[in-house]
């Protein structure tokens, strides 16, 4: 007999989650338990908070890394690697984010299509983001996904590139920084 599982209310989502010592992805309805991060994962997320929050020191944006929620809507709430908003409401929410202007996955082979399909679809939802940026710290690429006014998404693949360009927030990472620690130095 298979287990059915009751679908929980936005409110009961954030009260649960507020207890748990794991952080889960709420989706429709649903709760997804969310892998721990490798080394790589972490190496890249803590490099682009790095430099992402030197460059936006003083300005009117702030950088969030794994550790805090966008709700996308009602029933969805997402833990993207790296975010940042310049909203003022966002800057004054507690529990969640609401309206980034850009969102950065660092991808594993476990969330790779997750990432690339369902969960940028998600995303796109959003009437503020500008940017999305894959990482893959396996391969060393970086692809950015960048609205354009008529709401189509551009690519820009800037994986032969010296820089990361994080348009949507003025932003150059070199891709050395960007990467530095994923190949440990001998």
């Amino acid at each position: 007999m298979a287990l059915v599982q009751q679908k929980m209310t936005l409110d009961e989502f954030l009260a649960w989650e507020d207890q748990q010592p794991e952080r889960h992805e709420f989706c429709n309805g649903e709760v997804f338990a969310m892998v721990g991060g490798r080394r790589i994962h972490e190496c890249v997320i803590g490099n682009l908070t790095y430099r992402l929050r030197s460059h936006l020191a003083g300005s009117a944006c702030q950088v969030f890394a794994a550790g805090m929620k966008l709700q996308l809507a009602d029933n969805t709430v997402l833990y993207p690697d790296v975010m940042v908003t310049c909203d003022r409401a966002d800057l004054r929410a507690d529990l969640a984010l609401r309206s980034p202007t850009l969102v950065i996955e660092v991808l594993s082979p476990s969330t790779q299509a997750y990432d690339r399909s369902q969960k940028f679809a998600l995303y796109r939802q959003l009437a503020s983001l500008k940017e999305y940026i894959l990482i893959d710290p396996e391969t060393l690429r970086v692809e950015g996904f960048r609205r354009e006014p008529v709401d189509r998404w551009m690519l820009v693949d800037m994986s032969q590139d010296e820089w990361m360009d994080c348009a949507s927030v003025g932003c150059g990472v070199p891709l050395a920084q960007v990467f530095e620690g994923v190949i440990p130095a001998e």
